[in-house]
């Protein structure tokens, strides 16, 4: 039996726009010819983010997308189009300018919950003394605390509520608030100290 009229027409219609969307699309990648054109592009057609996409995100899409893989040039095109405001930087994310900014949303139950879970330091013992040098300085890298644009690096454990380990890693690298990483660990790690060991 043959369907309907209507939904025959119902179903070429819905063919001929989904050929449609995919010609339109074809057609947006063959018009990105300059390195700018391909960020632009990856960019617009990414999930929008408050601050942007991050040069690592801008980075992935292009080669998987349009096929392109020239780290230094797009780094370089980044640097140019930012120095004459074609993007916008906002800490280490870059957004089209002009484009609408999208607003941050916190949901309320959504909210990162964290815990320091750090072993407390046992106090030496009184009359015991070292001042060597490698004391001191490791003593003042341990106060010190990470803040936005620093290169941290972490081991981590990933586990879902049930306890199932479904991530970790012995080391791990990134640029704290630069966005390379999901917001709950730039959240997290910021203000942490050496050897801190946190639950987020």
């Amino acid at each position: 039996k043959l369907p309907p009229p209507m939904a025959s027409r119902s179903v070429c219609r819905r063919h001929a726009l989904h050929n449609k969307m995919d010609d339109t699309e074809k057609a947006e990648k063959k018009k990105t010819k300059t390195v700018l054109d391909k960020i632009v592009y990856a960019i617009r057609n990414q999930p929008q983010q408050a601050n942007g996409c991050s040069r690592a995100a801008i980075h992935k899409y292009v080669k998987s997308a349009l096929e392109y893989d020239n780290t230094k040039a797009i780094k370089l095109a980044i640097k140019k189009a930012v120095e004459k405001g074609t993007l916008e930087q906002v800490g280490q994310s870059f957004r089209v300018k002009g484009d609408a900014v999208v607003k941050a949303t916190v949901d309320e139950d959504s909210k990162l919950q964290i815990e320091d879970v750090s072993k407390p330091k046992t106090k030496k013992k009184p009359g015991v003394t070292n001042d060597s040098i490698s004391d001191r300085v490791s003593s003042n890298i341990a106060e010190r605390t990470a803040q936005d644009g620093d290169a941290v690096t972490v081991k981590y454990v990933g586990k879902l509520d049930n306890g199932y380990k479904f991530d970790s890693a012995s080391s791990f690298t990134f640029v704290l608030g630069a966005g390379e990483v999901i917001k709950g660990w730039d959240m997290g790690v910021k203000g942490m100290k050496v050897g801190g060991k946190r639950k987020l």
